[in-house]
């Protein structure tokens, strides 16, 4: 019996870029990676490692990547913004946590591309920023507009963002919730970071990626926190 491979797309959204050089964490704060050379896969086939290399994660749906022997074979496809957009991917990628249930899943993911890694960087800030404006902006009437958005790429194409509206909010544990919307989406949306303005998680912005559809029409969200 031969072997088969499925192709299969998805979403996701990068958090938390950090640079290391020799191990040590260089952007502030103090963290030691479990490596003092760069462990992408040009790395670890060279007698010459890069001691520079930027980690970052990148949150989906677990139904877009399950586990490691997933994440192993899986490519991710930075910047694509536009139909002819340059080709610019990481190939290196690891699970980090995984939640069945809530269909979400982190992974950790490497470059010692220096032009890769800094822009990176530049963009997570930037979002930082923008974020906690919209945030403080919509916070005390997020409940009136129930506004959100999805940054996604359905059928594995360039980035699309649909605009919509969040209809239901359901509480499934200790500041954990599942929004149902009419948000356009498509197959390759699945894993796409769910925007509910107003809305943000444990400390932070939250963890809600886009899990499916209901035979209603509505959309839904995995279950994160709020």
């Amino acid at each position: 019996m031969s072997k088969r491979r499925n192709l299969r797309t998805g979403s996701g959204s990068v958090w938390e870029v950090n640079k290391f050089k020799d191990g040590v964490k260089q952007d502030g704060g103090y963290r030691r990676a479990a490596y003092t050379k760069c462990w992408c896969r040009k790395c670890k086939d060279s007698d010459s490692p890069s001691n520079v290399w930027w980690e970052f994660y990148v949150y989906t749906a677990t139904h877009v990547v399950f586990d490691d022997i997933e994440a192993n074979h899986t490519t991710l496809r930075l910047f694509y913004d536009r139909d002819d957009s340059p080709v610019v991917s990481v190939d290196k990628v690891s699970v980090v946590d995984v939640n069945i249930k809530s269909d979400w899943c982190c992974l950790n993911c490497v470059t010692c591309d220096k032009n890769v890694g800094n822009k990176l960087m530049e963009m997570f800030k930037h979002f930082q920023n923008v974020w906690w404006k919209v945030w403080n902006k919509y916070k005390d009437s997020r409940s009136e507009h129930k506004i959100n958005f999805i940054v996604s790429h359905p059928h594995g194409c360039s980035k699309k963002v649909s605009v919509g509206h969040w209809k239901d909010r359901y509480k499934l544990g200790e500041d954990r919730f599942q929004f149902t919307y009419i948000t356009c989406t498509c197959p390759g949306s699945s894993g796409a970071y769910v925007h509910c303005l107003g809305y943000n998680g444990y400390w932070t912005w939250s963890d809600l990626v886009h899990s499916g559809s209901l035979k209603s029409g509505l959309n839904y969200s995995g279950v994160g926190y709020v």
